[in-house]
Formats: C-alpha cells, sequence, structure tokens
C-alpha cells in the first residue's frame, strides 16, 4: 500500500499537513484489476474511500432479483458515485459529498437498509406517526424475508453508477449501460482530490 502526503487541508477540521491519500492496487475477481483510493486526516478521523478500475468504464446499471438465501452472498461492489435503489420497496441511497465505496454482499447491502429504516422507526414511534410506522415495519418485512431466502415480495437490488465502477458480481445480473439523461439525473458523488507525483 502507497502513501502520500497531500498538500492540502482537511475539508472537515481544516488542519494543514494532516491528509494523506493511500492507493492499494488488487485484483477482484469478475471485476478486474482496480485501485482503492483512500483520502484520509490524521487529525479528526475523516477519510473517503473509492475503487477505480484500470480500464475505463461507461456509465453503467445493473440489478440483481432477490429471490433465494444464494444471493445473500453475492458480491456488491460500490463506488462513491452509485446510487443504490430497491425500486419495489421506494428506497434509494444516492451519493453525497462525503460518499464512500465499499465491497459486501447483498446481505450487507441489505443491511445498511435495515439500520437506516430502523433509525428512522425509532423516531416515527417517538413522535406517534403509525402510519410511518406501519410503512416501515413492512420494508422490514419485505427486507428481513429477502434475507432469509422466502420473499414475501419481489425484491430487486440495483446499482446506478455514472462512472461505471459498481457492480454485481452474479451470472444472474442483469446489466444495461445508461443513457446520457439517465446519467444527468444522477448524483456523482464525492471528487477525490486528483495528485500528481
Amino acid at each position: 500500500m502507497d502513501e502520500v502526503i497531500i498538500d492540502i487541508a482537511c475539508p472537515i477540521c481544516r488542519k494543514e499537513g494532516q491528509v494523506k491519500m493511500r492507493t492499494h492496487i488488487d485484483d477482484i475477481p469478475y471485476f478486474g484489476e482496480h485501485t482503492q483510493v483512500t483520502v484520509l486526516c490524521d487529525d479528526c478521523g475523516w477519510r473517503q474511500t473509492d475503487f477505480i478500475p484500470a480500464e475505463g468504464k461507461k456509465p453503467s446499471a445493473c440489478e440483481l432479483k432477490l429471490d433465494n438465501v444464494s444471493c445473500m452472498s453475492v458480491r456488491v461492489i460500490r463506488s462513491s458515485s452509485c446510487t443504490v435503489q430497491i425500486p419495489e420497496l421506494d428506497l434509494e441511497v444516492s451519493p453525497g459529498n462525503d460518499s464512500t465505496g465499499y465491497v459486501s454482499n447483498v446481505e450487507g447491502v441489505l443491511e445498511r437498509f435495515l439500520r437506516i429504516i430502523n433509525m428512522v422507526k425509532r423516531q416515527k414511534v417517538d413522535d406517534d406517526e403509525q402510519e410511518d410506522v406501519a410503512l416501515l415495519d413492512h420494508m422490514i418485512a419485505a427486507l428481513d424475508s429477502a434475507r432469509s431466502g422466502e420473499p414475501i415480495e419481489e425484491i430487486t437490488l440495483r446499482l446506478l453508477d455514472p462512472r461505471g465502477h459498481s457492480m454485481i458480481l452474479s451470472e444472474d445480473t442483469k446489466d444495461w449501460q445508461l443513457t446520457e439523461e439517465e446519467v444527468d439525473s444522477l448524483p456523482m458523488g464525492p471528487d477525490i482530490p486528483t495528485i500528481t507525483a
């Protein structure tokens, strides 16, 4: 792993001389060679990670129907520019300025959704908003049933990446290229500083 100090102030704490960039080149099966880039601040702990493939990619999307328990172990590579959706439940996580990439599996992605849904549910219970609580309970039940391999309704995991770096690594994955209109409608996520040595 290579590490260099970047001559910029931390975007969070504004300290000079504390920001480093770590790069690690690796080969992910079916994804190919990629560089993992992590920019971090030693002072406040801020960090941002992304995965950049060795070869250029086109804006792309992919989706997988979660219809059996074996789907839970399918590897997911999500770059910092990727929007993650579960359209049947109207769930979406869009990249923001602090978005980071990750490598996980489908179950791990569902866990991320469940953590947020449960957090929102606690607030709705405190606010006595029963209609919203019922909707959130339905989402939790649908995601839990998908994780168990016996979905109570159709559930699809979809990745939309204007930079084309994200993938669901399964032979059952449906892939397609995004149109210019779709790319224009998607957030791009953070810009990782480009460093020349």
